[in-house]
């Protein structure tokens, strides 16, 4: 899971979410998140509730297919 912390910023990018949203999304600490986003190792229990909280948000993790490892929006949305 070297690409969770990039997928995890752009997830939030996607759903406009700040670390202060993710946090209260996810109930992970926004210290926590903070160091996952610098590259820092977390808890595995940690990764598993935010890739939970943000694919209930509306987003879908794309894993290392030959492409590159990413997110997306779970359904097609409407321009805004």
């Amino acid at each position: 899971m070297k690409n969770f912390p990039s997928q995890v910023r752009a997830a939030r990018g996607l759903l406009n979410l700040t670390q202060q949203d993710l946090a209260e999304l996810s109930q992970v600490s926004l210290r926590t998140i903070v160091q996952l986003e610098r590259g820092n190792k977390v808890s595995g229990s940690v990764l598993t509730a935010l890739q939970l909280s943000l694919e209930a948000a509306g987003v879908e993790f794309i894993p290392d297919n030959g492409g590159g490892a990413g997110v997306r929006f779970k359904e097609p949305r409407s321009q805004d």
